[in-house]
């Protein structure tokens, strides 16, 4: 039995979605939650970001689902997006209206936590964001989820620790993985590395297995880690929360009929496509610009402009092949066997979501532009040939 099976809670970023009949549905199913909690021990409420649920709504959250079953909900964007947390919108009266909505969840200790999510563009402003603090209701449990890279700094992490509020682990294109622990929980969300949208993506398991570490790291340290996978398209996000609660210990049987089920339904349905770029963008927009950001983080690309331009060495380049070294690391990139090569140690963390660190950025950045454009195209319309290794002499 697994450890820490009482303490982690992974589940789905919502349930009630038409394209999951098939792969986790059947056409019976008369209440998809009913059918979602036979598998899953929590769930994330998404539909609370767009509008404030109704009072029967809630109180149907509590009665259609079993006794201990846990809701974790997202704050709704009127807050977070509209009014920006503004003590001066009247965000405390639209916060204490919500708190009360959600008061039967509560008060039958079904809901874990709610989370706040900022906008994308919502860059570092700790004294707002304290002020915001300051008014959150003490007996909630709280997560805050950042989308620019300008809070990823230690005052940040020791602000969320003042009012305990637990940073949001995030596996997404533009924030790095890292684990934080701001709070007595621990919160993961996986996003996926899509793009248009990031969440129409089905992980591989290989990209998977790096997690349930974290996962089991977090859980030594809090009292509850929930986790929830936001990649709801097709059914991947039921698909890959399996996948790594199987990682972490034995799965119910309810879990092992659901991943049988959804297993065979991918193999015998058309392939699923996973998603990728050129599903979502013509050809003619695969530009430098956008295939750099596919490939890197804004953080990372940031550290790749900041190396000199000294400290690139091209030291061969023919049609097939391309040896360079960036800061002493050394670089290969060869078209004719499909491989890359680097040696850095962040190069070993982005291998299995084969992505770029800031030497390769730099390396790609110092070449002509046309000629970088056209390396990037044909590892992103070929990604699974490609071999993303460690650089090792030949």
């Amino acid at each position: 039995m697994n450890t820490f099976s009482d303490k982690i809670f992974l589940g789905t970023s919502g349930w009630s979605y038409r394209d999951w009949i098939g792969p986790f549905y059947t056409k019976k199913d008369k209440s998809l939650l009913k059918a979602y909690s036979k598998v899953f021990r929590t769930v994330e409420i998404d539909s609370t970001f767009y509008r404030y649920p109704t009072k029967g709504t809630v109180m149907g959250w509590v009665k259609y689902s079993p006794e201990d079953f846990i809701y974790t909900a997202k704050l709704p964007k009127l807050i977070t997006h509209t009014k920006k947390l503004d003590i001066n919108e009247g965000i405390e009266e639209d916060l204490q209206k919500f708190i009360e909505l959600m008061e039967p969840l509560y008060l039958s200790g079904k809901l874990g936590c709610i989370l706040i999510q900022l906008p994308p563009k919502f860059d570092y402003k700790p004294q707002q964001i304290e002020e915001f603090f300051k008014i959150l209701p003490a007996q909630v449990k709280w997560a805050v989820e950042f989308r620019d890279p300008s809070w990823l700094k230690e005052e940040t992490f020791e602000l969320l620790e003042k009012y305990h509020i637990a940073y949001t682990i995030v596996d997404e294109p533009l924030l790095p993985p890292e684990v934080h622990i701001t709070s007595n929980i621990a919160y993961f969300r996986w996003h996926g590395h899509g793009a248009r949208p990031w969440y129409n993506y089905r992980y591989r398991q290989e990209e998977l297995e790096p997690w349930a570490p974290k996962i089991k790291e977090a859980a030594e340290k809090v009292n509850t880690v929930y986790g929830y996978f936001n990649n709801h398209y097709h059914g991947y996000a039921v698909e890959n929360c399996l996948q790594i609660l199987e990682m972490l210990g034995p799965l119910t049987p309810e879990q092992e009929e659901a991943k049988t089920t959804i297993k065979k339904y991918f193999k015998t349905t058309t392939k699923t496509k996973e998603a990728k770029l050129e599903a979502f963008v013509e050809p003619s927009e695969l530009n430098f610009e956008t295939l750099i950001r596919y490939f890197m983080d804004e953080a990372r690309i940031k550290r790749a402009q900041q190396i000199k331009d000294n400290e690139v060495t091209i030291q061969q380049e023919t049609p097939n092949e391309i040896r360079a070294t960036v800061k002493e690391y050394h670089i290969v990139i060869d078209h004719k066997n499909r491989i890359v090569m680097h040696d850095c140690a962040d190069w070993s963390k982005t291998l299995p979501n084969k992505r770029l660190c800031k030497h390769m950025g730099k390396l790609l950045l110092s070449l002509d532009r046309g000629k970088a454009t056209t390396i990037l195209r044909q590892i992103f319309l070929n990604k699974e040939s490609w071999e993303f290794k460690p650089y090792t002499e030949q």
